[in-house]
C-alpha cells in the first residue's frame, strides 16, 4: 500500500504551525500566555552568546512582538511555571515537564559517573557531598561563591574547577535546579526549593516516557522519522521511538511521503491520521519577514530545515574569519513559509545602534521594494526590542540579491 504524500507546503506549514509561527505575531501577550507558548514549543533554548539579544528572548519574540523579557523571569523565578534543564543542550522548560526529566536524571547520574570514573576524578564524590551541605544550610550559590578558583585551560565542563563541575553534575542530575540567573551566570539551589511540590512528586515509567516524548515531539514537528522523534527532547533512544511508532501504526499514527523542497523522492515519516483530512485548511502564517535565532527550533536539526524549506545554514561561530562564508553569528529570515536569506548584524549597546553589516537573498528571492520595506520594519521592531536609538547600515551590506 502506498503512502499518503504530503506537499512540501503542507509539510511547512504544519512545522511552522507547530513551532508557533503560523500565529499572528502582534496579538497581546499575558504572562499566562507566554506560559502556553512556551508549553506549545516543548522548550526554548538558552545560549550564552548576545550577539543582538539572547537565543530565548529572540526565539520567543519571532513568534509574538509584544513580548517582554520580565514575563519570563516571572515565569521561571517567581510562579515556577518553568524550569531550566538540558534537552539537547540547556533549555527552559514548562514545570508541568518535570516529571518526564525524573527518568533522564537518573540516567545522566549513570551516565556521568562512568565518565567521571575514566577520569580518575579521586576525591569528587566527596566534593559533591560538600557542595550539597552548602547549598542546603547556606542557601542559593553561584560557581564564584565556592572560592576554589577559575575555569582550567583544557576543554569540557570536567575540567572546571572541582566545585562548578559539582554544581553543574548536581543540576544535570536533578539534585540542584536553576533558581534565577544573575549576568547570565546560573544561580543554584535545592530542586525541592525551585521545582513546585505538585510536580517532584510522580515518576512516570518508562513506557509513559516514550509515549509522552513521541506523542510531544509530533504534536510540534507535524511529520516526522522516528529518529526525529528522539531526537527532539533528547531523552530517550532512537530504537525506543522507532518501537512506539511500530506499535502505534493501529493507534492514530500513519506513515507518510513527505514531499522535499528540492524535489526528489519523497522520505518516508510518520504523522498523526487525523491531520490527513485537514492539510487543505492549513492556515498560511504571516507574511511578514521575521529574524530568527540561530538557536530557533525551526531550525535546530539542520537537515530537517534544509529538506523541508531548502535552506543550509551553519553557525560559523568556531570557524576562523578569513573562511567564513556568511559571518560569525548570522541570522536566517522567515518571510511567510519561506526561508529567503540571512542577515549578518550586531547590536553595538555602547554606539546606541543596531548594525547591520550583511544580507544575503536565498536564490529565486529578490531584494523588492515591499521586501526591503519588509525587512525595515523588522529592524526597527528589533531596535527598538534591544533599545538602542538607530538601525545602521554598512555601505554594500546587500552582498546577494539571488
Amino acid at each position: 500500500m502506498s503512502r499518503p504524500l504530503i506537499r512540501n507546503a503542507e509539510a511547512r506549514r504544519l512545522f511552522l504551525a507547530g513551532q508557533g509561527l503560523a500565529r499572528p505575531p502582534n496579538a497581546r501577550l499575558t504572562r499566562d500566555g507566554l506560559r502556553d507558548l512556551v508549553d506549545d514549543l516543548g522548550f526554548v533554548q538558552v545560549d550564552s552568546i548576545n550577539t543582538v539579544e539572547r537565543a530565548h528572548h529572540m526565539i520567543l519574540f519571532a513568534r509574538n512582538r509584544t513580548y517582554r523579557r520580565e514575563q519570563l523571569t516571572c515565569l521561571l523565578e517567581r510562579d515556577g511555571a518553568l524550569f531550566e534543564n538540558w534537552t539537547h543542550d540547556a533549555a527552559i522548560i514548562p514545570s508541568r515537564f518535570y516529571p518526564f526529566w525524573k527518568p533522564r536524571f537518573a540516567r545522566e547520574a549513570a551516565r556521568l559517573r562512568e565518565r567521571w570514573r575514566k577520569w580518575r576524578r579521586d576525591g569528587f564524590e566527596e566534593r559533591l557531598e560538600e557542595v550539597l551541605e552548602r547549598v542546603r544550610a547556606g542557601g542559593p550559590v553561584m560557581a564564584r561563591h565556592l572560592g576554589d578558583g577559575g575555569k582550567k585551560d583544557t576543554a569540557g565542563w570536567w575540567d572546571w574547577h572541582p566545585s562548578k563541575t559539582a554544581l553543574e553534575y548536581l543540576w544535570r542530575t536533578g539534585e540542584l535546579a536553576v533558581a534565577r540567573r544573575e549576568g547570565f551566570q546560573k544561580v543554584y539551589d535545592l530542586a525541592e526549593r525551585v521545582i513546585p511540590a505538585c510536580h517532584r512528586e510522580e515518576t512516570p515509567i518508562a513506557e509513559a516516557l516514550v509515549d509522552w516524548a513521541c506523542r510531544g515531539a509530533l504534536d510540534r514537528l507535524g511529520t516526522a522519522t522516528s529518529g526525529e522523534l528522539a531526537a527532539f527532547w533528547g531523552g530517550i533512544t532512537p530504537a525506543e521511538a522507532a518501537d512506539w511508532c511500530r506499535d502505534n501504526l493501529d493507534n492514530g499514527l500513519v506513515e507518510v511521503a513527505v514531499e522535499a523542497a528540492e524535489g526528489g523522492r519523497p522520505r518516508p515519516a510518520y504523522a498523526q491520521r487525523a491531520l490527513l483530512g485537514s492539510l487543505s485548511d492549513l492556515p498560511a502564517p504571516p507574511g511578514s519577514i521575521r529574524v530568527l535565532s540561530p538557536f530557533d527550533p525551526l531550525l535546530r536539526d539542520r537537515g530537517r530545515t534544509e529538506r523541508l524549506f531548502g535552506f543550509r545554514y551553519r553557525i560559523e561561530v568556531f570557524v576562523p574569519a578569513a573562511k567564513r562564508k556568511y559571518g560569525y553569528y548570522v541570522f536566517p529570515l522567515l518571510e511567510g513559509d519561506r526561508l529567503i536569506g540571512r542577515i549578518d548584524m550586531t547590536c553595538e549597546r555602547r554606539a546606541g545602534r543596531l548594525r547591520i553589516k550583511g544580507l544575503w537573498l536565498e536564490p529565486g528571492f529578490r531584494f523588492t521594494r515591499k521586501r526591503q520595506d519588509g525587512l525595515a520594519a523588522e529592524l526597527e521592531r528589533l531596535r527598538r526590542f534591544t533599545g538602542v536609538d538607530k538601525v545602521a547600515y554598512d555601505d554594500g551590506f546587500v552582498r546577494s540579491a539571488g
